[in-house]
Parts: structure tokens; C-alpha cells; sequence
């Protein structure tokens, strides 16, 4: 009998063949350190533990999309009857852009109501209105962020790996740097990966985009020439720009790094300490949760990290930049 020492004090026990015996191992070979039948148990166990997580309302969501929405929509009077404070205006639509992403997100998979439900309309309705301030069709996040679960971290298919970079600071710049013009970025990316598709969807949500763009261009271009050039550039341009950097740096460069690393359900995303905190880091600190478990609402990925925190580090996890509670 062996004893494999795991992390945080875990320990699996197998059986070594005796190679002169003749008798033919208990258990069957190891992968990673554990055995197909621990692998097995501990799925099992992970799976039951993961289930009580995919519970809670989803209301909070829609509330907060169409409130939100509400209130960025109403700049628009304001700004032209010159009842807006710019600088609080600026500060709240950066607030709108980033964080609308993460109801958004929900959307993507499905959680605010699943595919056939009598409220599925609801669930596209906070898609479509969530990315709205950032300029991004829901159709385009949705296909392009179900492609990166399924190719996560592939240099060629995973939508998000442009990316890549060694460093925070690094990766800052590159949300700035993929959107430029000629740029080899993020959606030149998209437009590759939905040309190698080739379907009648993919199609589609290219002609969103253009189609979104377009209008919001219009929109700029109208205000500007009517006077507002200024409310324009502080509210609707700028934090639009600040928001998809901030989403972009928390979503897909923090929970990731470095990338050409992560391979497997296991290893594809990291646990990580933010140095702004867990709210001001969208909640990606525990990203390995939505990697396996994506119906489960992101404000339950703490709580659901806490408690499969040693089903995690038996499968090789490495949790130690988060305490245990």
C-alpha cells in the first residue's frame, strides 16, 4: 500500500503491483496522481456538492439590467435639456458598460430562463439590453463566449486568446491596442472564427454587428453635430471604451493567465487574489467555478468555491491564493 500525498493535507491510498506476483494491479494506473476510480468518486462528490449552487432567484438580474438601462437611456434627454452633470454621468455609464456584461453573461448561458421556458424571452431581453451601452450584439457575445468555453485557451479557436499578454500591465494596453484599426486583435478574431463557421447564425450575428455599430456611430455623429459633442464624448464614447477594456482585462486576462499554460476542466482558468477586490474584480476570482459549472449564477461562485475547495485541489487545483472559510 502507498499513500499519495495530495495538496492541503489530502491523501489518496492505492495498491502497488508486486511485479513478481503475477497477480494484476487492484486499481488502474494513475493520471496526475489519482487513480480512474478516485477520479470517479471525486467527480461524484464535486457533482453533488455543485448541485444546491445552480438554486436562487433570478429576478435581481432582470431588475438590475432594466433599471440600469433605464437610467443610461435617460442621459439622453438630460444631456439635451442640460440637466446633466457629466462627471456623474461619465462615472455611471463606465459603471453601465462594464457590469452590464456580467447580466449579459448569465444570458449567454442561459441562466436567467433556459431555451423552451414560457420566460426565455426575458432571458434575451436582458442579453440584448445588457450589451447595448457597450455596443456588442447579444448574438455575436453569446456565439463567440460559448466558443471560448469549448476551445478554451486554443491559440487558433478561442476567441478571446488575442488577449494574451505577460503582465497586468501588458494586458491593459492590449484591450486598448486589439481594437485599432488593422490590428490582428479581438475581432478580427471573431470575424475569422465566424468565417471558418460558416453557418447561417454566424452570418447573422456579423450583419448585428455592423448593423449595431453603425447606429451607434450615427447617433455620436448626430449629437455632435447638434452641439453635444462633449456629453457625447464623456458619456456614451469614452466609457463604452472603459468598459470594454475593464470586462476584457477581468474576464478574460485575470481568470486566464498565462494562457498558454491552461490546459484541461481543471487547469484552463486559475483562482486568483485581486488587488482591487472581489467586487471590483467582477467576481472573477473564482472563474474555475463558471469554467466547470456555467449555470451557476456568478454571485454564487464564492460560496460554491468555498465549499468543493477540496474536490478542487484534489483535482490539482492549486487554491492557495484564497483563504479558507
Amino acid at each position: 500500500m502507498e499513500t499519495i500525498d495530495l495538496r492541503d493535507g489530502l491523501t489518496v491510498d492505492r495498491l502497488i503491483q508486486n511485479p513478481m506476483s503475477g497477480d494484476g494491479p487492484a486499481i488502474s494506473m494513475l493520471v496526475d496522481g489519482l487513480d480512474r476510480h478516485t477520479r470517479r468518486d471525486l467527480r461524484k462528490e464535486e457533482i453533488a456538492i455543485a448541485a444546491p449552487f445552480h438554486e436562487g432567484p433570478r429576478w435581481p438580474y432582470v431588475a438590475l439590467t432594466f433599471g440600469c438601462f433605464a437610467i443610461w437611456l435617460a442621459f439622453f434627454p438630460l444631456a439635451y435639456y442640460h440637466q446633466l452633470n457629466l462627471a456623474t454621468a461619465c462615472v455611471a455609464s463606465c459603471f453601465f458598460c462594464a457590469y452590464g456584461y456580467l447580466t449579459a453573461h448569465e444570458a449567454m448561458h442561459s441562466n436567467i430562463a433556459r431555451a423552451g421556458s414560457k420566460n426565455r424571452w426575458l432571458n434575451e431581453a436582458v442579453g440584448w439590453v445588457s450589451n447595448f451601452p457597450i455596443v456588442f450584439p447579444f448574438s455575436m457575445a453569446r456565439m463567440m463566449h460559448l466558443r471560448h468555453h469549448s476551445h478554451c485557451n486554443d491559440p487558433l479557436q478561442d476567441p478571446d486568446y488575442s488577449d494574451d499578454a505577460p503582465n497586468a500591465l501588458r494586458a491593459w494596453y492590449m484591450t486598448w491596442y486589439n481594437r485599432q484599426p488593422g490590428v490582428d486583435g479581438s475581432i478580427h478574431h471573431y470575424k475569422r472564427i465566424l468565417g471558418e463557421m460558416g453557418t447561417p447564425e454566424a452570418k447573422a450575428v456579423m450583419r448585428h454587428t455592423i448593423i449595431m455599430q453603425l447606429f451607434f456611430m450615427t447617433c455620436l455623429f448626430t449629437m455632435a453635430w447638434n452641439g453635444y459633442a462633449i456629453e457625447a464624448a464623456l458619456v456614451w464614447w469614452l466609457p463604452r471604451h472603459i468598459g470594454l477594456s475593464y470586462t476584457r482585462f477581468f474576464l478574460s486576462w485575470a481568470p486566464h493567465f498565462p494562457r498558454h499554460e491552461r490546459k484541461g476542466r481543471y487547469g484552463n482558468t486559475r483562482v486568483f487574489r485581486s488587488k482591487v477586490g472581489y467586487l471590483a474584480s467582477m467576481g472573477m476570482e473564482y472563474h474555475v467555478i463558471h469554467h466547470l459549472y456555467p449555470n451557476i449564477l456568478i454571485h454564487r461562485n464564492r460560496a460554491a468555491f468555498q465549499a468543493m475547495r477540496e474536490i478542487l485541489v484534489a483535482r490539482g487545483v492549486d487554491c492557495s491564493p484564497i483563504p479558507k472559510v
